[in-house]
């Protein structure tokens, strides 16, 4: 939950899907411009496949994974050279085996939650080496009998059955340098926590920082969001956080160790601070209830609003509508620096992120990828 994240109709992180064409790059010799290509092509379908849901699917209860896996070989496809025919035949041989239920991100959390996506990647490389060798799949899974479309279409929400905008899934694809790349709107997360988290903890920061409140100051923090973020990160189990996988995703515990540490980093999510008790007094001053003013907004705002009311009678509120790391506020790439060594100096060293840092920011000139795996392995 340190990654990207795009939230139209649905969510999604397609970072998670540069794994599939990273280890296809690798293994068929190709160059850091394939790569590169590979991965606009997986962010691009992704995320038209998020945008295109009326309602997006995880209204009636699917996990976002679900969609990743047509984008997913897609990506691995185009490593791979693959023919129109092959194509299709690993988009069904990937979203055939993926549709991922919405159970992994709700209530007490566990390591499946991280990997669903990442999954759906993998079976994108696999089932594009599959479609490479001859073997078939489903070429109606998207538009066809008892395919995405028509299977969902069976839900009904709020009286009207589900559809999709398949027009918009193929409308104005880019083919050029001037065309614009959906890449480009996709946001970076500026604390590990759940996309939703974002606009709430920021507003927070800020009334802290600018009041100059300390924890023991303060009686209730109220925290107003749109009722999808109150119903996952407000229930019962995210108030008694147990593991790193149900702490990130917990509004009480990452406002509390916020108000705390001053912080949220990978930092306050290791176990020692997740189980520390002296946490759960703070969590329970935290109430989070659902803004309707607020839905109207969503998904192009991410508004929250946070009032801290304080042990002296004094109250202090804070909207944020945009959260750092959002294209219209986006990370700088010393930002995204400082980030980026933090995640991997304890493993490979600052000096070799440094190093790292430089291949990637100049990959277009790699002729193969054997000096980013030199790099990305921990030095004797």
């Amino acid at each position: 939950d340190y990654n990207d994240i795009y939230w139209k109709a649905d969510p999604c992180h397609p970072s998670d899907l540069i794994a599939a064409p990273l280890a296809l790059c690798e293994s068929e010799g190709l160059s850091g411009k394939d790569l590169i290509l590979a991965t606009i092509i997986a962010y691009e379908i992704e995320m038209r496949f998020c945008e295109i849901g009326r309602p997006g699917v995880r209204e009636y209860g699917w996990h976002h994974a679900t969609l990743s896996a047509f984008a997913a070989p897609v990506a691995a496809g185009r490593v791979l050279n693959l023919t129109p025919e092959q194509m299709v035949s690993a988009i069904g041989i990937s979203a055939s085996r993926t549709f991922c239920p919405g159970a992994v991100t709700a209530g007490k959390l566990t390591n499946m939650k991280n990997t669903v996506d990442p999954w759906a990647g993998r079976m994108g490389a696999e089932s594009a080496l599959l479609a490479r060798e001859g073997f078939s799949g489903p070429e109606h899974i998207i538009d066809g009998k008892e395919g995405l479309f028509a299977v969902f279409h069976h839900v009904q929400y709020k009286g009207q059955p589900a559809t999709f905008d398949s027009e918009a899934l193929v409308a104005a694809l880019p083919d050029s340098n001037k065309s614009h790349y959906r890449i480009l709107d996709c946001g970076m997360k500026s604390f590990p926590i759940e996309a939703l988290s974002h606009s709430p903890l920021t507003a927070m920061m800020k009334t802290v920082k600018e009041h100059q409140i300390e924890a023991e100051d303060v009686k209730e923090i109220k925290v107003e969001v749109i009722a999808r973020a109150a119903d996952i990160l407000g229930d019962p189990h995210k108030y008694r956080p147990n593991s790193k996988e149900t702490a990130d995703h917990s509004l009480p515990y990452c406002m509390a160790v916020g108000l705390v540490d001053g912080m949220v980093t990978p930092l306050q999510f290791r176990e020692e601070r997740v189980l520390d008790k002296s946490l759960i007094p703070i969590m329970d001053k935290v109430k989070v209830v659902a803004n309707e003013e607020f839905e109207a907004l969503f998904p192009k705002f991410q508004p929250s609003r946070v009032t801290i009311n304080t042990n002296s009678g004094a109250s202090h509120s804070t909207r944020v509508d945009v959260p750092k790391g959002d294209p219209r506020d986006p990370m700088t790439e010393d930002e995204i620096a400082v980030k980026f060594t933090a995640l991997g100096g304890d493993v490979i060293g600052k000096d070799q992120c440094k190093e790292l840092q430089s291949f990637i920011m100049n990959l277009e000139a790699a002729k193969n990828l054997d000096d980013l795996f030199e790099l990305t392995t921990a030095r004797g």
